[in-house]
C-alpha cells in the first residue's frame, strides 16, 4: 500500500472510532454526515454533532485533498513545487455544561514529494473554568502517549503548545494547553515515517480517554446563568484565537477549503461583554491567574 494511502486509512478509523464513542458518551445526540469534494482536488467527511445531553455542538471532520499550492502557502511552506497532498482528522468540542472544557485535536500529514513531508498535528484543552486535578489528568495522558515514542516529545510539545495557542492582543493562553507539532520527519525526530504515523495513531488514540473522562467527572455539574455567561465570554477568547491566529484555519481558507468545515470550530454562541473584570477571588478570577505559559501540570 502507498504510504499516503496507509495514512488515509488510519485516520478515517480514528474518525469513526471517535464518532462511535461521542455518541456513547453523549447518550443523545447523533453525529450528521456530508460527504463533500473540493474543487482542485480530493474531500472529506464532514460529521458534525449538535444539541446533546453534553455537547452543545461539535464536529469531528476528516479530508484528504490535492492539488496546487497557492503562492502564500508556498512561501510559507519555503518550498519550490505547487503539488500538494495532506489528510487529517480536526475536532472541536463544545460543551453545554461550563464545567465540561472545550477539546480540541487535529492530527495531520502533508506530502509534496518523497523529499518533502511531515506529520503535525496535536491536541489541547479548553476549560471554561479551570479545575487543576483535570489539567493534571489530562496532561499525564499526553505524557504517556508521548514518552512511548521519546521521553523528549512531551516537554517539548507542552513548550510548543504554550507558545502556539496563546492569545497576543489578550496576552493569556487560550486553556491550559496540550501538545503541539508540526513538520515531524526522521531527519528532526530520529524517527521512521511508519514510525511517525504509529505517533500520530496514538495521539488520535488519547482523544477518547481522556475526554470522556473529563465529560463524566463533570456532566451533572449544576451550574447557574452567572456561570453561562462567563462560559460564553470564554468562548468568545477561542473564537478569537481561530480567526486571528490559527494555522489550520488559515490554510484552509488560503488552499479553498469547505468554508462549513473549516468554521465548525467556531461555537454556537459566544459574547464580547466590554472590559469585563472577574471579582477577586472568584473561580473567574483563578481561572485568568492559570492562563499563563509554562505551568507544569504532568
Amino acid at each position: 500500500m502507498v504510504f499516503k494511502d496507509k495514512v488515509v486509512a488510519a485516520y478515517q478509523k480514528i474518525q469513526d472510532e471517535i464518532c462511535t464513542s461521542l455518541e456513547l458518551a453523549d447518550g443523545k445526540a447523533k453525529f450528521e454526515q456530508e460527504i463533500w469534494n473540493r474543487e482542485g482536488g480530493g474531500g472529506g467527511r464532514t460529521r458534525i454533532m449538535q444539541h446533546g445531553d453534553v455537547i452543545e455542538k461539535g464536529g469531528v471532520n476528516f479530508s484528504a485533498v490535492h492539488g496546487k499550492l497557492p503562492d502564500p502557502i508556498k512561501k510559507a511552506f519555503k518550498v519550490e513545487s505547487d503539488e500538494f497532498f495532506a489528510t487529517g482528522v480536526s475536532i472541536v468540542m463544545h460543551p453545554s455544561n461550563p464545567f465540561v472544557p472545550i477539546i480540541h485535536m487535529n492530527i495531520r500529514y502533508f506530502e509534496m514529494d518523497e523529499h518533502t513531508r511531515w506529520f503535525g498535528g496535536g491536541i489541547d484543552l479548553t476549560p471554561h473554568y479551570i479545575i487543576d486535578t483535570d489539567a493534571r489528568f489530562f496532561h499525564h495522558l499526553l505524557k504517556q502517549t508521548c514518552d512511548k515514542f521519546d521521553p523528549e516529545f512531551y516537554t517539548r510539545f507542552k513548550t510548543n503548545a504554550d507558545d502556539y495557542f496563546f492569545i497576543k492582543h489578550r496576552e493569556e493562553t487560550r486553556g491550559v494547553g496540550g501538545i503541539f507539532y508540526d513538520r515531524l520527519k526522521p531527519e528532526n525526530t530520529g524517527l521512521s515515517f511508519e514510525q511517525l504515523l504509529d505517533y500520530s495513531i496514538a495521539v488520535g488514540n488519547t482523544f477518547i480517554p481522556a475526554y470522556t473522562e473529563l465529560i463524566e467527572r463533570n456532566r451533572d455539574k449544576e451550574f447557574t446563568a452567572q456561570q453561562q455567561e462567563w462560559q460564553y465570554l470564554r468562548r468568545s477568547r477561542y473564537a478569537e484565537f481561530n480567526l486571528v491566529y490559527d494555522a489550520g484555519t488559515k490554510f484552509g481558507l488560503e488552499t479553498n477549503g469547505r468554508i462549513e468545515s473549516i468554521l465548525m470550530s467556531l461555537p454556537p454562541m459566544a459574547k464580547w461583554t466590554y472590559n469585563y473584570q472577574p471579582v477577586s477571588g472568584s473561580e473567574e478570577s483563578y481561572t485568568l491567574s492559570k492562563l499563563k505559559k509554562g505551568i507544569t501540570w504532568a
